[in-house]
């Protein structure tokens, strides 16, 4: 009889067991199914904040093209007309490479880890933002080696460095400011990413939430390049853990603020 009891515990427990482990296994999933929706929103996010800057790049470029081309068919001047055909096709070819990086962006795949030149995805992913910098009172200095190469997914990084970049922008709008970002090896195998503000700071209360998914203190911004849904910081540490990376952040409020990367160097 204890025999039988014996059994039938035994086997009540391995039921369980896999009952448990079958139930952990179906989190696990659910889990890196919310990770993905998250990455994804936050993506998301990141392109209408682009999409609002480049919108109003867009009305910037064809504001003078609008009115060069009618100066010019009232003047009835073929020199003149020429000069406006040509500066509406300087124009929409600027144009026509915004929508290309917003493409570029929207259609990132998520390839393996491989080699990923720093200096080339830096240039990029500036230029993605679709603004001059200096229109906002900003100075942008690069210091970014063209040998320097890390092993990285590249549009996952460009992901991360964008919105670091875009948060930058954002703390240093309404005043003067540089945007730094530089990189250097660090010891044998590592390679370091410095993007570094000139601007409002982080509160010392904020410094240890800014990492929480959905902490953000833009979220009621008047313009939309300048909110935020507080997923980009948890995003970028996400992605570079993944990478087997690292992620800091120094800052001092009304001086600035500066976010290291680290990564494996190839």
């Amino acid at each position: 009889m204890p025999s039988e009891m014996t059994r039938d515990v035994a086997s009540i427990s391995q039921t369980a067991g896999q009952m448990v482990e079958e139930q952990f296994n179906r989190l696990t999933e659910q889990i890196d199914s919310l990770r993905k929706q998250l990455r994804e929103a936050q993506r998301l996010a990141a392109l209408g904040t682009m999409s609002a800057m480049i919108a109003h790049e867009f009305n910037n470029l064809m504001t003078p093209v609008i009115s060069y081309a009618q100066y010019a068919m009232e003047k009835g001047d073929e020199a003149l007309m020429k000069r406006a055909v040509e500066k509406s096709l300087q124009q929409a070819k600027r144009a026509s490479q915004m929508c290309d990086r917003i493409l570029g962006l929207a259609s990132q795949q998520h390839l393996g880890p491989g080699p990923v030149e720093v200096a080339s995805l830096v240039n990029e992913t500036i230029a993605s933002l679709g603004r001059d910098l200096s229109k906002d009172n900003i100075q942008l200095r690069l210091n970014v080696p063209e040998d320097l190469r890390v092993k990285a997914n590249g549009s996952q990084l460009q992901q991360v460095l964008f919105n670091l970049v875009l948060n930058a922008r954002q703390a240093m709008l309404g005043r003067p400011g540089t945007l730094s970002v530089s990189a250097e090896t660090v010891g044998d195998d590592m390679v370091s990413i410095r993007v570094k503000d000139t601007g409002c700071g982080i509160k010392p209360e904020d410094m240890q939430r800014i990492w929480e998914p959905f902490f953000t203190t833009r979220r009621q911004a008047d313009r939309p390049d300048q909110r935020g849904i507080g997923l980009g910081l948890t995003i970028c540490k996400d992605i570079v853990e993944e990478l087997d990376g690292t992620i800091a952040v120094e800052s001092q409020p009304g001086m600035g603020t500066t976010f290291t990367i680290t990564l494996p160097r190839i």
